[in-house]
C-alpha cells in the first residue's frame, strides 16, 4: 500500500526551487542562504532542505507528494547526490518527510503544524483570540441589512416550498433583477443571458468544465486570485500568465496580444474591477482593446467583477464594465458575486453571457451541483428590488475605507522599507517585502499569530515570493498589532531566526 497519494517529478522540482533562487539573485527572496547579517552562506544541503520545506509550507508541493529518487532529483539539480541525501535526512529529521524502503519518500507536516491549504481557506472562529487572519478577503455582513433580507426571503418563500426546489439556471426573479441592474449600467441584458451560480467560485468552476478542458491553455493576470489559479490548476489547464502593467496601470495590452498571438489560449481569466490581488482599476480603453484582441484570437474572456461595488474614492468615475464591449456575450463571459459587495455567507454568485451559452452551462450543471439554495437567492432579490442593496454597498465602502486607511497607515508606521501603492478600491494591498520571502514570512508570522499569505499564491510557478497580500478587513488596534507581528516576523526573516518564535498573543478585536 502506497504511503504517498501524489508525486513531483526531478525537473518541476528543479523548477519550483529554481525559481526561489531566480528572486534570490533579483533581490527579491531573501532566501536565507547568506543572511542579511553578514553570516556564512548556508550549505548547500541545508539550503535545499530549506527550499523544500518552504515549498511544502506552501502548498506548492502538497503534503504526502512523493519526492524524486536522490539522483534523479541530483542530476535535475546539477548538484552531488550527497547533497540531496543530506537535505532529505534533515527534512525527515524536522517531520517534514517520511520514508520506507520500497516506497520512497514521501512530504510531510510535523505533528502540530496546520496543513498547508493552497487555497485561502478562512481562519476557524475558534482560533480568532490568538490569530489575526489576513488570509481570507472577507468582511462581516453589514447589518441590519442581513437580517432585513433573510425576513423578506422567508415572506417570499411559501410559493417556492411548495414546488421541488431546483432551479439550475436560477430563480426567475433573481435573473431580472441582476439583468436589470447591468441594464442600468448600460448594458441591455435579458434575464435568459444570466445564470445563478453557488458564489464566484461556482461560476468560474462551471465555466471551465464547459470551455477549457483538461490540456487547455488559459491565459491569466500574474498575479491573479489564488483560489482560481488553484481551481484551473487542479481542473488540468495550462496556465499562461500575463503581466500586470506597473503599479496600479491594469492591463499590459501588449504583452496580452503577444501572449493571445503566440498562445492561443482557448480562455483567459482577467480582473478589471479593482483586481485581486493588486488593486489595480483597467481603464475604458484598455477594456475596449483586450476585448478587440481576444476576440480577433479566437478566445473566450472571462471577466471577473466582483470587486466592482468597492470603489473607495468617492466621486472617482468608474469605467463601463468589460461586457459594455461584447453587449451579447458571445466573446465575454462576465462572473459577478455578492460575497465581496455584501456578504461571503450568501454563497450568491451569477454568469452574464449569451443566451446559448447560458443554456449550455445550465444543461452540464446536472452533473454538477443541480442549482443554488432558493432561499439564498430570496434574499439577494430582495435585496436588489429595495433600497437594501445600494445602502449595504455604501456600508461596505465605508468601513473598508476606513480598514484600508488603518491598515495602510500601520504597515508604514511598522515597516516603512515595505513598497505598495494604495488602491482606489477592492479589498486587498499587494506589498513587496523589501527584498525578504514572503513564504518565510508567511510561516514565521503565523507562528507569530498574524495569518498572511504570501505572494507565490498569486502567480504561476513560484512567481512573486518577494510579496505578501494583506486585506482591508482589520482597522483600529488589531491592524496596528498586525503590523508589529508582521514588523517581528520580517525581524526574524532578515536574520535568519525563524525559528525562535514565541507563541502568539492573544489580543482584543
Amino acid at each position: 500500500m502506497s504511503h504517498w497519494t501524489s508525486s513531483v517529478g526531478a525537473q518541476k522540482l528543479a523548477r519550483l526551487l529554481g525559481s526561489q533562487r531566480d528572486r534570490e539573485a533579483q533581490g527579491q527572496g531573501g532566501r536565507g542562504t547568506v543572511t542579511p547579517l553578514g553570516g556564512r552562506r548556508a550549505p548547500a544541503y541545508r539550503s535545499l532542505a530549506d527550499g523544500i520545506r518552504l515549498l511544502v509550507l506552501e502548498g506548492r508541493v502538497p503534503v504526502a507528494a512523493r519526492l524524486p529518487a536522490e539522483r534523479e532529483l541530483a542530476a535535475a539539480l546539477s548538484v552531488s547526490r550527497t547533497t540531496v541525501a543530506a537535505a532529505y535526512e534533515a527534512l525527515r529529521s524536522e517531520g517534514f518527510l517520511e520514508s520506507r524502503r520500497g516506497a520512497g519518500s514521501w512530504t510531510a507536516v510535523p505533528a502540530g503544524n496546520p496543513l498547508p491549504t493552497r487555497a485561502l481557506d478562512p481562519l476557524p472562529p475558534e482560533a480568532a483570540g490568538s490569530v489575526i487572519d489576513l488570509g481570507c478577503a472577507a468582511l462581516p455582513a453589514p447589518e441590519p441589512w442581513l437580517g432585513r433580507a433573510v425576513q423578506g426571503a422567508l415572506e417570499e418563500l411559501p410559493p417556492y416550498a411548495a414546488t421541488h426546489g431546483d432551479y439550475p439556471a436560477g430563480l426567475p426573479a433573481l435573473r431580472q433583477a441582476i439583468a436589470d441592474r447591468y441594464t442600468a449600467r448600460g448594458v441591455p441584458t435579458m434575464p435568459e443571458q444570466i445564470m445563478i451560480t453557488t458564489g464566484a467560485m461556482g461560476a468560474v468552476a462551471a465555466i471551465c468544465r464547459l470551455i477549457a478542458g483538461r490540456g487547455e491553455r488559459v491565459a491569466v493576470d500574474s498575479p491573479s486570485y489564488a483560489n482560481v489559479l488553484q481551481l484551473m490548476r487542479e481542473a488540468g489547464a495550462r496556465l499562461v500568465p500575463v503581466a500586470m502593467a506597473d503599479g496600479l496601470g491594469g492591463w499590459d495590452l501588449p504583452a496580452w496580444r503577444q501572449v493571445l498571438r503566440d498562445a492561443a489560449p482557448r480562455m483567459a481569466y482577467v480582473i478589471g474591477d479593482f483586481h485581486n490581488p493588486t488593486g489595480a482599476l483597467a481603464t475604458e480603453e484598455q477594456r475596449r482593446q483586450l476585448v478587440e484582441a481576444a476576440r480577433a484570437a479566437g478566445t473566450l474572456l472571462v471577466a471577473d467583477e466582483t470587486m466592482a461595488d468597492l470603489c473607495l474614492e468617492p466621486g472617482l468615475e468608474l469605467p463601463r464594465p468589460v461586457c459594455a464591449f461584447d453587449p451579447a456575450g458571445n466573446a465575454v463571459i462576465t462572473v459577478g458575486s455578492a460575497s465581496k459587495s455584501f456578504w461571503a455567507g450568501l454563497r450568491i454568485g451569477w454568469v452574464r453571457a449569451a443566451p446559448e451559452v447560458i443554456r449550455s452551462l445550465v444543461a452540464a450543471r446536472a452533473y454538477a451541483d443541480l442549482g443554488t439554495p432558493v432561499l439564498e437567492q430570496l434574499a439577494v432579490t430582495w435585496l436588489l428590488t429595495t433600497e437594501g442593496w445600494d445602502a449595504a454597498v455604501a456600508i461596505r465602502r465605508t468601513t473598508t475605507r476606513e480598514s484600508r486607511d488603518s491598515l495602510v497607515a500601520a504597515v508604514r508606521r511598522h515597516l516603512p522599507e515595505w513598497e505598495f501603492t494604495v488602491p482606489r478600491g477592492g479589498l486587498t494591498l499587494w506589498v513587496r517585502t523589501g527584498g525578504l520571502s514572503g513564504s518565510r514570512i508567511a510561516e514565521a508570522g503565523e507562528r507569530l499569530g498574524v495569518r498572511v499569505p504570501s505572494g507565490p499564491r498569486f502567480g504561476v510557478d513560484g512567481a512573486f515570493e518577494g510579496y505578501v497580500r494583506l486585506p482591508f478587513t482589520v482597522t483600529g488596534a488589531v491592524a496596528e498589532e498586525a503590523a508589529s507581528r508582521l514588523a517581528e516576523a520580517a525581524r526574524l526573516v532578515a536574520s535568519g531566526a525563524t525559528a525562535a518564535v514565541e507563541a502568539p498573543r492573544t489580543y482584543v478585536a
